[in-house]
Parts: C-alpha cells; structure tokens; sequence
C-alpha cells in the first residue's frame, strides 16, 4: 500500500501559515482585553502557545503585529479588479449602492469596531495603533471609493473631486451609525437594513450630483 506525503516545504509553509494566523488571532484578543501599551509580547506568546522566538520570526514586534491584524481586516475592503464599466447612472448606483453595502457590513463587525475602540482607548499611551488605523485600514476604503469616483468622472457621470465625492457619500452612507456602534449605543444592522442604507444614500448622492443636463432651471 503507497501513501502519498506532501512535499516537507510546502506542509512547513502550511504549517507556519497557520501558526502565524493564531499568533495574530491571539495578538488581536490581547490587545482587545488589556490594551495596546499594556500587552507584552510573552503575553501573545503565551496565548498563541508558541515560543517568543517563533513569535518574532514568523510576525515580527508587537507594531508589526498590529499592522498585520488591521491589514487583514482591511484587504476586505478593496474595489473587485472586475468593477463594472460606469456607462451609465444607473449602474454607478448599483457600485455605489454594492460598496456602501459592503462598506458597512465590514466595518460594523465587532471585531473591527473594537479595533477602532482600541486606538481611541490608546490615543495617548499609543498613538501608532490610530495612525497604523488611519494609514491602513481607512485609507483602504477611502482609496477604494475614491477609485470608483474618479471612473464615474472619466465616464462623464459626476463632476468634482473624487477626494470630495468619496467623503461626501460617505457621510450620507453612515450618518450617525459609526458613532453610535463605537458608544455601544446602537446595534450592528441587519443584512436588510445595510442594504437599504447603502441604496439611500447612492440615491441621496447622486441627487446632490445631478448631470448637467439633469439640473434644475434656476
């Protein structure tokens, strides 16, 4: 009877992968319970049940290991490489209506509120876990929605600045809805409730942006 065995680099890559996963799963609790500043590198260790050693060689300090917990949960936010060709406004609605969508179903899970919990709690103590936040994880949005912007105003369908643009519908997506979730004031909404978000506030933006043609006469 023959068994097949995998190649010993490609399981010890396996193997590595999934141990950098919990070190990083075990950095983020750490972080969430006792705060940034506070959370010693033997702590993750422990947590993780790997040595200090295996801990820095497969993630490196405790900075770096921040930056790779808000990496990963920024990458969810990227604009698909296959976005639609914005032909028209009604399909601009329907990108902008699929990412405020997912905008929000992203960001209003708890895991990610809580990172934004943890670099408002380490603000002073800590300052590098908001600007890795900000550098990182909100910039991803921000260039994704950005990107969609400037397609819309290449195709002719908006007019202004896709910096502009993009934080304008953002503030029409969210409105209160992130300050509530980070007082614990207000519930993560429902799948329906995103969706219908996300649709009044495409419709909402594209009123405010209407084509020339589609302005009122003074």
């Amino acid at each position: 009877m023959t068994t097949t065995t995998m190649p010993k680099r490609r399981q010890k890559g396996s193997d590595e992968t999934r141990v950098r996963e919990r070190i990083l799963e075990a950095a983020f609790r750490a972080f969430r319970k006792s705060g940034y500043a506070t959370t010693s590198t033997l702590e993750i260790a422990t947590r993780a049940r790997v040595s200090k050693r295996e801990l820095y060689e497969l993630v490196g300090n405790k900075q770096e290991m921040l930056i790779a917990c808000i990496s990963e949960r920024a990458k969810r936010l990227d604009v698909p490489a296959d976005l639609p060709v914005l032909h028209n406004r009604e399909t601009l609605e329907q990108v902008l209506t699929s990412f405020g969508t997912k905008f929000i179903h992203e960001v209003s899970d708890p895991a990610v509120i809580a990172v934004f919990r943890l670099a408002i709690a380490e603000a002073v103590q800590a300052p590098e876990v908001a600007r890795a936040l900000n550098s990182i994880g909100r910039e991803a949005s921000r260039a994704a929605l950005r990107k969609i912007m400037a397609e819309a105003q290449v195709s002719r369908l908006l007019r202004g600045r896709p910096a502009e643009l993009a934080e304008q519908f953002g503030g029409l997506l969210w409105r209160d809805l992130l300050v509530g979730l980070l007082l614990g004031v207000a519930e993560r909404p429902t799948p329906p409730e995103i969706a219908r978000r996300a649709c009044d506030a495409a419709a909402a933006f594209l009123q405010l942006h209407p084509l020339p043609n589609d302005a009122p006469a003074c």
